[in-house]
C-alpha cells in the first residue's frame, strides 16, 4: 500500500516536492519554536538540574569517571555530552540545554526520512511538522534532558535498518549503525534504552527471512562497540575503588518497576499522551485504524508494531511518567499525518446533507465545528484570565491568540463548501490544524514559560550584591539537601563545604541554610536574603 496524497496540492505541494527544500522549510517551521524565549531562561528544580549540577561537578573536580559520586544509578553519556558543551560554552542553561536541541532537530530529519520511505514525501513532511507542534516533544527539545539523544538513536537505528533493505550493497554498513546506536542508547539512557529495543523485535524476527538483519554480523559489531564506552567506563570505576557501576543500574530498574509513583495507574498514558501531544493522538488513532485495516506491505511492524509494543510496555511497567513516553511522540505524528491527508481527501470531496450526520463524507465537517468549539472555549478563557488580572494576563494573550486562529479549520470549511470558493483546498484545511497549535508554542516561549522555569533562583543570584559574593567567596552548605537544592548548587560558583550543622563553620564565612531544616542559627550572623525556603547568611566574628 501506498499513501499517496492527492490532497495536498498548490501550496503543499511547494513546501514538499523539491529534492532540498523540505529541510529549509521544516527548519523554518521548527526552528523559531526551539529559540523563541524571553530572553531569561532557569533550570527545571530537580531533573534538569540534576543532570546541569553532575556534569558541573565534572568540570570542578576534572573527574569524568565518577565526579558526581560513586553507586550511581545512572548511565555518564549525558553528563559527558553537557560537560562537554560546558568546556564549549562555558557553564550556563544554553549549555545544558544545546544538546537536546540539536538532538531534536536530527530527529525531525530522521522522521522525515523514514516518513519518506514507509509513507511519501507529502506525508513525511506533514508529520515532521506535526511532531515539531507536539507539546511535551518540544519542551524536551528546550530542556536538558537524555530523552531526545536517546530516541535520536532509537530513530537513527530505524533507518538505518530500513536503508539497509533498500541499499544491499552498504547492508554492512548500515547493520553496524543501528547497532551501534543502539549500544550508545544504552550510555545515554541506561536500561531504558531496553524496551524500543524490544518494540522492533517483531520486526527484526518476524520478517527476518525477507530482510536478513538477524543474519548480519555487523549489526552484533556495531552493538559491541556501542557498548565499549559503558564497559570503558565501568571497568574504570572498578579499578577506582571496587565499585560496581551496574549493580546500582539493575537496582533503581528493579525499583522502578514494582514503584507506582505520583499515583499513575495503568490508564495514564491514555490520558497524558492524549493531553500532552493534543490534538494529534486524535488523528494518530485515525491512521492507526487505516493503516491496520490497509496495512503497509514491509513496514507495518515499524510504523504500528513499535508504538503499540512500545506503549504496552511502558503501561505494564509500573513507574509511569509523560516523559517515559516521548519514544512514541514520532509515531503518532506519522499516524496522524495519515490521518489527518485522509480527512483531507474528504474535504475536497464535499459533504453528505442527508442523514446520518456521521457519514463518512461529514466527518470534515464535524471536526471543523469541534475546532470552532476550541476556539470558543480559548476566547472564553482568555476573558476570565483578564477578569482575573495579574500574572494570568500573560496567558490571556495567549487563550486570545489561539482561541481566534482555531476558527481558522471552520472557516476554511465554510468559504470551500458553503461559500463556493473552490480555490481554497484541503492544504489550507490541513494548515489551519497545525497553525493553531505552533502560535501556541510560540507564544508560550515567548513569555519564557519553556525556558524560564525558576525565575526566583535567576534573579535572586543576579542581585548585585548577592552576585559580588556568589563571584568571590566560597559558599557553605547547611542541610540543603531537598529536591530543588540542586538549583542552589548549581547557581553557586564557588563552592565550600556541605555540612549538618552552622558551628562547622568558620567566622566570616557565608552559607547557604535550609530554613526548614535549621529553624535557629545559634552563631553570630546576618541574613543577606532569602529565596524561598533557604537563607543566604554570613558568620560574624
Amino acid at each position: 500500500m501506498s499513501y499517496k496524497s492527492q490532497s495536498l496540492h498548490s501550496v503543499w505541494r511547494q513546501f514538499t516536492l523539491s529534492a532540498a527544500f523540505p529541510y529549509v522549510s521544516l527548519l523554518i517551521w521548527t526552528v523559531p519554536l526551539l529559540l523563541f524565549t524571553s530572553g531569561q531562561n532557569s533550570l527545571i528544580a530537580h531533573d534538569e538540574g540534576l543532570y546541569a549540577w553532575r556534569a558541573r561537578l565534572i568540570i570542578d573536580t576534572g573527574d569524568w569517571i565518577a565526579g558526581w559520586g560513586i553507586n550511581h544509578h545512572k548511565t555518564p553519556g549525558p553528563y559527558w555530552l553537557i560537560a562537554s558543551f560546558y568546556e564549549l560554552f562555558g557553564v550556563n542553561e544554553f549549555s545544558v540545554r544545546f544538546p537536546s536541541l540539536i538532538f531534536g532537530i536530527l530527529c525531525l530529519l530522521l522522521v522525515y526520512e523514514i516518513g519518506k520511505v514507509i509513507l511519501n514525501k507529502n506525508l513525511a513532511w506533514l508529520a515532521t511538522a506535526i511532531l515539531s507542534v507536539e507539546f511535551l516533544w518540544l519542551q524536551y527539545c528546550r530542556i536538558g534532558n537524555p530523552d531526545i539523544p536517546m530516541i535520536f538513536c532509537v530513530l537513527l537505528a530505524i533507518y538505518s535498518l530500513i536503508k539497509s533493505e533498500l541499499n544491499l550493497k552498504h547492508r554492512y554498513l548500515f547493520g553496524f549503525i543501528a547497532g551501534l546506536t543502539l549500544g550508545l542508547g544504552f550510555l545515554i539512557r541506561s536500561f531504558v534504552i531496553v524496551l524500543p529495543t524490544i518494540a522492533l523485535l517483531p520486526y527484526l524476527i518476524l520478517e527476518n527471512r525477507r530482510h536478513r538483519h538477524l543474519t548480519n554480523p555487523w549489526l552484533y559489531v556495531g552493538i559491541i562497540v556501542g557498548f565499549l564506552p559503558t564497559l570503558v567506563w565501568s571497568w574504570l570505576n572498578w579499578q577506582l575503588d571496587k565499585n560496581n557501576s551496574f549493580a546500582p543500574l539493575v537496582a533503581f530498574v528493579l525499583q522502578s518497576s514494582s514503584e507506582e509513583r505520583d499515583g499513575n495507574g495503568v490508564i495514564f498514558y491514555f490520558w497524558n499522551i492524549a493531553l500532552k501531544a493534543f490534538p494529534w493522538p486524535f488523528f494518530g488513532l485515525l491512521g492507526l485504524f487505516l493503516v491496520c485495516r490497509r496495512p503497509l506491505p514491509r513496514y507495518n511492524l515499524i510504523l504500528v508494531g513499535f508504538p503499540l509494543i512500545l506503549f504496552t510496555e511502558l503501561t505494564i511497567f509500573s513507574t509511569r511518567l509523560s516523559h517515559y513516553a516521548l519514544c512514541l511522540y514520532p509515531f503518532i505524528a506519522l499516524l496522524a499525518a495519515v490521518g489527518l491527508d485522509w480527512l483531507g481527501n474528504i474535504f475536497e470531496q464535499g459533504y453528505t446533507k442527508s442523514k446520518p450526520l456521521w457519514k463518512k463524507s461529514n466527518i470534515p465537517l464535524i471536526i471543523s465545528y469541534t475546532s470552532g468549539l476550541l476556539g470558543i472555549l480559548f476566547l472564553l478563557a482568555a476573558i476570565i484570565a483578564l477578569i482575573w488580572g495579574g500574572v494570568y494576563r500573560n496567558y490571556a494573550v495567549i487563550c486570545l491568540v489561539v482561541g481566534l486562529s482555531w476558527f481558522i479549520v471552520p472557516t476554511v470549511w465554510i468559504s470551500r463548501h458553503k461559500l463556493g470558493i473552490k480555490s481554497i483546498t484541503s492544504s489550507y484545511w490541513i494548515a489551519g490544524w497545525l497553525i493553531p497549535c505552533w502560535l501556541a508554542l510560540a507564544l508560550i516561549g515567548s513569555f519564557g514559560l519553556l525556558s524560564d522555569y525558576n525565575p526566583a533562583y535567576r534573579t535572586f543570584v543576579q542581585k548585585p550584591a548577592i552576585a559580588s559574593i556568589l563571584k568571590n567567596y566560597p559558599v557553605h552548605f547547611v542541610k540543603v539537601q531537598d529536591k530543588k537544592s540542586v538549583l542552589i548548587f548549581f547557581y553557586t560558583p564557588i563552592h565550600g563545604q556541605e555540612v549538618d550543622t552552622i558551628a562547622q563553620l568558620p567566622p566570616s564565612s557565608y552559607a547557604w541554610v535550609n530554613k526548614n531544616n535549621v529553624p535557629e542559627i545559634t552563631k553570630p550572623h546576618r541574613v543577606i536574603g532569602e529565596l524561598q525556603q533557604y537563607q543566604l547568611v554570613q558568620l560574624l566574628q
